[in-house]
């Protein structure tokens, strides 16, 4: 071979090794743009506490696990009767507050049961349900930490308010109202 030809070849060579790195990151950047747009407060969070890349392996794992999951909407009727419950205990917040609470974390549970995410360990229940709802996850994170913090009773009142709120805005996109869990 003359040195032509191998100059020719080390300079295809080298652009298919640019042209490649430049796939590679393109695909990068549209697959974490797509990942940010979608999960929102909850690509932050793993971001900061697990770094980018390991952030981004989690949630596309997450995307995997909920689409072998049965997740379903409730029936009418499944949806009515949990309103019922909520409006219950929500009317019980005034008198016992903790309580409240308590059943809030209790019936958030329950409804993430009939939808079909796995009743488990909370941070696997809280990962499965950002895949679906990542904009209310971080009230699930907050709302539980109260509720654990009240059945010690290390919790103030508006504290438990607060998860309440936090945990109306969960129970309204699992029930499937999505309009009201931006009101609080």
């Amino acid at each position: 071979m003359d040195t032509a030809t191998v100059i020719a070849i080390i300079a295809v060579a080298a652009l298919v090794a640019v042209v490649a790195a430049g796939a590679w990151y393109y695909a990068s950047r549209r697959r974490t743009g797509r990942l940010r747009g979608r999960y929102g407060p909850e690509y932050d969070y793993l971001s900061s506490r697990d770094g980018r890349r390991a952030a981004e392996r989690e949630l596309a794992e997450r995307e995997r696990r909920v689409r072998r999951l049965a997740v379903r909407e409730l029936a009418p009727e499944e949806r009515g009767r949990y309103a019922a419950e909520w409006q219950t205990l929500q009317g019980r917040f005034v008198d016992d507050p903790t309580s409240a609470l308590v059943e809030a974390d209790v019936l958030v549970q329950k409804v993430m049961d009939a939808r079909g995410y796995p009743v488990t360990d909370f941070e696997q229940q809280a990962a499965d349900v950002s895949v679906d709802h990542p904009e209310v996850v971080r009230n699930y994170r907050a709302g539980h930490s109260v509720a654990q913090s009240a059945r010690k009773g290390e919790a103030t009142t508006e504290e438990l308010r607060q998860a309440v709120l936090n945990y109306r805005a969960l129970f309204a996109e699992l029930l499937g109202e999505p309009a009201a869990a931006g009101r609080r």
